[in-house]
């Protein structure tokens, strides 16, 4: 199992739009890295969920349930998505400034390329956070 961290802008999708709706396609990335990322995405891989631009901030945890298959939203082939189910919200959601300000984080993808839509977590940022944010895991 791979972790992951994918972002969103609430006011385009929300966290509370994907518990609402179960299962989504990650539609909409159109960055080369992002989309590499997307590709190696396996069924079972999970993703932490973060609020870009306004919140900045992890709010929640889902599942890939479909690896990589052509995104609807796209006119080029070359673009792909996956679906993901909601798996749980964050008791404590972490803001980035908490995230930039724990040294135990300070490697993180997140950090290191703040533009990217779609990236790779540790195993060990994955448990750290989803402990720190009290991660409520679907049942």
């Amino acid at each position: 199992m791979a972790f992951w961290l994918i972002k969103s802008e609430p006011a385009s999708f929300s966290w509370d739009e994907q518990v609402k709706n179960d299962v989504e396609p990650w539609t909409g990335v159109r960055n080369y890295q992002a989309r590499n990322n997307l590709k190696a995405m396996k069924c079972g891989d999970k993703a932490l969920f973060y609020h870009s631009v306004t919140e900045k901030r992890i709010v929640g945890v889902v599942e890939v349930v479909r690896e990589a298959f052509p995104d609807p939203t796209a006119d080029d082939p070359r673009w792909v998505c996956v679906d993901v189910k909601a798996d749980g919200a964050f008791r404590n959601p972490i803001s980035l400034a908490e995230i930039k300000a724990d040294p135990a984080l300070e490697s993180m993808a997140l950090l290191k390329q703040s533009r990217l839509s779609v990236a790779p977590v540790t195993e060990e940022e994955f448990a750290y956070l989803t402990r720190k944010g009290q991660w409520e895991k679907a049942q």
